[in-house]
């Protein structure tokens, strides 16, 4: 059996259901394929429900320090099957969400597993049958997958991906985490405030490898205080007998007990079983698929986006370009033409960056300043007892534009939005700075960072 439609889109993550809606919206007619659940990784096994369980863990935290205010609170028990059952929950509203808006944008859902087979024709396997897409255009959003090393293989009980660690039915009394990156942090700050004993090893000489060090620091000590072991340029060897053996930086072999064994070590792009090399669809020597600013690849009529496309790995950078993508195909000038992209960690506390670091400046050329304004000076920071961290704002000293803005703290992930405007809309320190932002609230500290890179805030002392 033929279909034959305007425009495919190959996945529904965060990407693919993006593009699907925006191409129902400009009258395409549109069909979606997907081989598992609408949302894809993101809405199912990643963002949505990690982020649902670090707030659980989180609020455990916050009720067990309520004493410090004068609110007495005893006898906080997780029920880590119920947290379980409401994450899901989570998970299956939303679903339906995206089923409905799909539904109201008439797109039509397929689902099966799908592949090239000539370079407008998709191949689409279920257990119902096998059926032939035919579309004048085709979006790629097939995303990516985590992959594991050679000595610790994903066996899905013991050794485990992201994907089996949002879904465990107890909080694991011993965790070993290999990678210390956004997973692993993330993963390893949720768990430990649960109540596990956890420890993180990575390869690189820093945690959260090409994140500004300064705003690392500000975890580390967040780490510490959770009773996190860590360590860095140190290589995980092998699991056996319920230990992970691994060399540490000073070159001694290191023994930590682990129930569980997490592996966080990145992640490569889902290109490798959707027929590309059957239809000559260009890819770079990791799998990425090459595309333009318009998500055009080498064949025309067939768009890539999101994850398997390269990094950023992020879900709202795959969305925008699925819009993007749609736009081009219904014959609008778009481009994924971003200034800066925004990235979020979720660790307690947050970091959020937008933007160009210090020493990325310099190296573009600027005469870069800085701002920076501590959470401690924060009246609502104070008021939240939440006092870690600061932001900080990274701007060109001749003309005064926002290059770059960098936040470790409380709520980080929530400030990030305003900076990145600023650097969308080419804002200055004094577009900040004489923006009124509302007291108490912490975004001040937006805004007396903007002030300080001039030597104008006012509630710190400057030289």
């Amino acid at each position: 059996m033929t279909q034959k439609i305007e425009a495919a889109v190959l996945g529904s993550g965060p990407g693919g259901y993006v593009a699907a809606i925006r191409l129902g919206q400009l009258g395409k007619e549109t069909i979606l394929i997907e081989k598992e659940k609408l949302g894809g990784v993101c809405l199912n096994i990643g963002c949505i429900p990690s982020k649902a369980l670090i707030r659980v863990a989180k609020l455990k935290q916050r009720v067990e320090a309520a004493k410090q205010i004068g609110l007495e609170v005893t006898g906080v028990n997780v029920d880590f099957a119920k947290v379980q059952a409401w994450k899901q929950g989570v998970v299956d509203r939303l679903v339906s969400g995206i089923d409905y808006l799909l539904k109201g944008n008439n797109v039509k859902v397929v689902k099966g597993t799908g592949k090239f087979i000539e370079a407008h024709q998709l191949e689409v396997k279920s257990p119902s049958g096998t059926e032939i897409i035919e579309a004048k255009d085709i979006i790629i959003a097939t995303g990516s997958r985590y992959f594991d090393l050679p000595a610790f293989k994903f066996n899905g009980t013991s050794i485990i991906s992201s994907t089996e660690a949002l879904s465990l039915q107890q909080v694991p009394k011993k965790l070993a985490i290999i990678g210390g990156g956004v997973s692993g942090l993330e993963m390893g700050t949720m768990y430990a405030q649960l109540g596990s004993k956890v420890t993180i090893i990575e390869m690189l000489d820093q945690l959260l490898p090409g994140t500004d060090i300064e705003l690392v620091r500000v975890v580390e000590r967040s780490l510490r205080r959770l009773g996190i072991e860590y360590h860095v340029k140190s290589k995980a060897n092998e699991y056996r007998d319920g230990k992970v053996y691994a060399t540490l930086e000073d070159g001694k072999e290191g023994a930590f007990d682990a129930d569980k064994v997490l592996v966080t070590v990145g992640r490569r792009p889902n290109s490798d079983e959707i027929g590309l090399e059957k239809v000559g669809v260009q890819t770079d020597p990791h799998g990425f698929i090459q595309v333009n600013k318009k998500m055009q690849t080498n064949l025309p009529g067939v768009y890539a986006i999101g994850d398997v496309v390269g990094p950023p790995m992020l879900a709202h950078k795959a969305s925008k370009e699925g819009i993007v993508a749609a736009e081009v195909i219904a014959g609008m000038n778009s481009e994924a033409d971003f200034h800066a992209i925004p990235g979020v960690i979720f660790t307690d506390p947050e970091i959020a960056t937008v933007g160009l670091t210090e020493s990325q400046a310099k190296e573009r050329g600027y005469d870069p300043i800085i701002g920076k304004f501590p959470f401690t000076a924060l009246g609502r920071a104070l008021l939240a007892g939440e006092t870690e961290g600061f932001a900080k704002i990274v701007a060109d000293k001749n003309s005064n534009l926002v290059l770059g803005v960098h936040i470790v703290g409380a709520e980080a992930s929530d400030l990030i939005s305003e900076a990145a405007l600023a650097i969308e809309m080419g804002a200055t320190l004094e577009d900040i700075g004489f923006t009124v932002h509302p007291h108490p609230t912490l975004p001040e500290s937006v805004m007396e960072a903007a002030e300080a890179a001039k030597g104008k805030a006012i509630h710190i002392l400057q030289k």
